[in-house]
């Protein structure tokens, strides 16, 4: 099992890049951020983090193909793999739904896995082959050509997925792996650890070779119950993009959450908060004391999972989004310290 940091990128910019270097320190194997309007620019970012690091490996997860045109995401991708020395990687989705409405997109009228997988094609071509020709339904080229070449021989494409079954199939037949993000059950990754392997089949390829990163909410810390609740703070906002599908795969009814949606997308976050029970919480986040966090982890690992990736929640990112003060509420870097500390040495 391999640990990563996927951070929101809206601390202070030294901040941010101090909690780069402790998870390059700690040996995590890699940092990752939303490609977001919402947070700041990642590419910046981890362009200024790759000379303060030596292995963490970084780049967006997720990157999306909507909004950010493919042929610009291989191309930064390259330029970030010179200037990382060979460690970049990115995944690819349609984006995140409710910023894509900002934009007065209407993902439905998309075709949002059909444009990913073409996406991936596009940026796989121009990264290996430096140029691309290609007459797509959603990406034309004629002889386009750049002069950003990756590092490594084969730099990482992959796809975020979570509703499923074609998007996990997708990303194992056509993309080096999935990142599957918001679930915490043992149902929804054997589910989607099912649709892996069809994919994967497919494709010729073996599926249990491929990057199968859990992409969770996590708060850890001494005070447990402190953590949940930090936990429970953003737990709303993140699973207002859960779809109906994937909530079933927890035991929640999409009815149950609405009006914590509803609340959230009208702007009263305390609302929101406040209708977001404990037991909620529980079922959606990965949250507690280091022997919690822990346990939660291993009910997934049986499923083939083999990558966690820690989106950590402190008090600082939930007042940010919130203004809710939480006291007792373990730093980045004190959960990045514990995670390395009490809840890696279980997977070693």
């Amino acid at each position: 099992m391999r640990f990563s940091y996927a951070m929101l990128p809206d601390y202070s910019l030294e901040e941010s890049l101090r909690a780069i270097e402790l998870a390059d320190e700690l040996g995590f194997h890699a940092v990752y951020a939303a490609d977001e309007t919402w947070h700041k620019d990642l590419w910046l970012l981890f362009a200024a983090a790759a000379a303060r690091t030596s292995r963490i490996r970084m780049g967006p997860s997720v990157s999306p193909v909507t909004l950010r045109e493919p042929t610009h995401i291989a191309q930064a991708a390259a330029t970030l793999d010179e200037l990382t020395g060979g460690r970049a990687e990115v995944v690819l989705s349609s984006g995140n739904f409710g910023l894509l409405a900002q934009y007065k997109l209407d993902w439905t009228k998309t075709k949002p896995l059909s444009r990913v997988v073409e996406a991936v094609h596009v940026v796989r071509t121009l990264l290996d082959d430096g140029a691309i020709t290609f007459d797509g339904e959603f990406f034309r080229y004629d002889g386009l050509f750049t002069f950003a070449r990756p590092v490594q021989e084969r730099l990482p494409v992959k796809m975020g997925a979570m509703r499923g079954p074609k998007s996990f199939e997708a990303a194992a037949e056509h993309s080096d792996g999935c990142h599957h993000a918001l679930s915490y059950s043992r149902e929804a990754y054997e589910y989607a650890a099912e649709h892996l392997r069809i994919g994967a089949e497919r494709a010729g390829k073996d599926w249990t070779t491929l990057d199968f990163g859990a992409w969770v909410v996590v708060a850890v810390g001494r005070d447990g119950e402190a953590a949940k609740d930090a936990a429970r703070s953003m737990v709303g906002i993140y699973a207002s993009s859960m779809p109906a599908e994937q909530l079933e795969r927890h035991g929640i009814e999409a009815a149950q959450l609405k009006p914590i949606v509803d609340a959230i997308a009208g702007g009263d976050l305390a609302r929101g908060i406040e209708l977001t029970t404990p037991e909620i919480a529980e079922k959606l986040s990965f949250a507690g004391t280091p022997e919690e966090v822990t346990a939660k982890i291993k009910e997934i690992e049986p499923t083939g999972v083999n990558h966690l990736i820690a989106a950590i929640t402190d008090a600082s990112i939930v007042k940010t989004f919130t203004g809710r003060e939480l006291p007792g509420v373990a730093t980045v870097e004190e959960q990045l310290q514990l995670i390395h500390d009490e809840v890696m040495p279980a997977f070693a």
